[in-house]
């Protein structure tokens, strides 16, 4: 990634069910980041995470004080309450997200500071538990410009397993019982000792890709792509293959190896399919779809709006020079499409036609006006 000039830190969103652990997951590895920033997006601002011009007490001049981003620099920025921050705090992360730079343009004070933090976030579904019959982007409500910014989407759901709630339940209790059975397992690593490998693996490894690692990467981005068949379907996207070399890359660092192997793609091409790919599957089809994450529609719903179109204008077309109430529209496109078409979706339908000059849509009055020209 440095050939290149590209990012090369791991973005993760994790969205679930509320008592999840998503929250003590974030503050564990804050803990055991070398560096990091732990904020909460509903009550970050803008200028908190990026900087903030104020005047030094002293000198009475203006400086820059950084924020969670910046002071994240070649850590971990950890985001709790994801989906709670406010549309301008949520802008200013478009840039650090991708270009890991934080422009500033503040009383006088014109700059560009390094943000080359990897970002972790933890999001709640609007319905506070996640609704499996909806998707990713309706499920949490963030742009898909942002969506697609993360590498690896996972959903943490909270599923009934009779051996894991038993598990879950004596660790809990354990906490709190007087008699607390302490786990010495040998496998364990100490949180110390866990934090001081993962500075030295950052500071001293840098894995290249290797051949056969560079054919696996091309052979499995091909297969997720086949994986939407014959249809139109985006199952993968370039911005996938640059996160499969990030992972690949990032689990080569973690044995601290000088190239990057067959098997760190295999595990990387694994994870993108547990985690983003899941995210991405259509709840109707079944299928995935990439598209839901880069534009928030998937292929069912445009395919559906260009049918909706259609009709409109075959229904429109011999009424123009005329005024007519949208409910009556609505009223015959039932009739002649036997579906019925929801208020949201002809409204949708009109204004594309507003824009195209087919019609004069007035939404105060809830008419239209078929011009005689289109």
């Amino acid at each position: 990634t440095s050939k290149l000039n590209k990012r090369g830190d791991v973005n993760i969103l994790l969205c679930g069910d509320p008592g999840t652990s998503k929250s003590q997951l974030l503050g564990y590895v804050h803990k055991i980041a070398p560096r990091g920033v732990y904020t909460s997006g509903k009550g970050s601002s803008a200028v908190g995470l990026t900087a903030s011009v104020v005047r030094d007490p002293e000198t009475r001049e203006l400086v820059l004080e950084s924020g969670a981003l910046v002071l994240s620099d070649q850590g971990v920025c950890c985001i709790d309450e994801f989906d709670k921050m406010s549309e301008n705090t949520r802008a200013i992360l478009h840039e650090a997200m991708e270009q890991q730079t934080v422009s500033i343009a503040k009383a006088g004070i014109i700059c560009s500071l390094n943000a080359r933090s990897s970002i972790l976030a933890s999001a709640n579904p609007i319905e506070s538990r996640y609704n499996p019959r909806m998707s990713v982007v309706d499920n949490i409500k963030l742009p898909p410009t942002l969506l697609s910014r993360f590498d690896l989407i996972y959903l943490i759901l909270d599923q009934p397993a009779a051996e894991s709630d038993r598990r879950l339940a004596k660790h809990l209790v354990s906490l709190y019982a007087d008699t607390q059975e302490q786990s010495s397992s040998s496998d364990q690593i100490d949180q110390s000792l866990l934090r001081d490998y993962i500075s030295y693996a950052r500071r001293t490894a840098f894995p290249e890709i290797s051949d056969a690692a560079a054919t696996e990467l091309v052979s499995g981005y091909l297969d997720m792509r086949k994986m939407g068949g014959n249809s139109k379907t985006i199952t993968a996207t370039p911005r996938q293959l640059e996160s499969l070399i990030r992972l690949s890359e990032g689990l080569a660092k973690m044995r601290l190896a000088k190239a990057v192997e067959r098997r760190d793609v295999l595990e990387a091409i694994r994870l993108m399919k547990v985690a983003t790919q899941a995210a991405a599957t259509d709840p109707r089809t079944g299928r995935i779809d990439m598209d839901m994450l880069t534009t928030g529609h998937a292929q069912v719903d445009r395919r559906a709006t260009d049918q909706l179109l259609t009709a409109l204008k075959d229904l429109l077309g011999a009424k123009r020079g005329s005024r007519i109430a949208v409910a009556d529209v609505r009223k015959e496109l039932s009739e002649q499409t036997n579906v019925a078409v929801g208020n949201e979706e002809i409204a949708d339908a009109l204004r594309m036609l507003d824009n195209d000059n087919v019609v004069q849509f007035s939404e105060r009055n809830q008419t239209i006006f078929v011009r005689t020209v289109q």
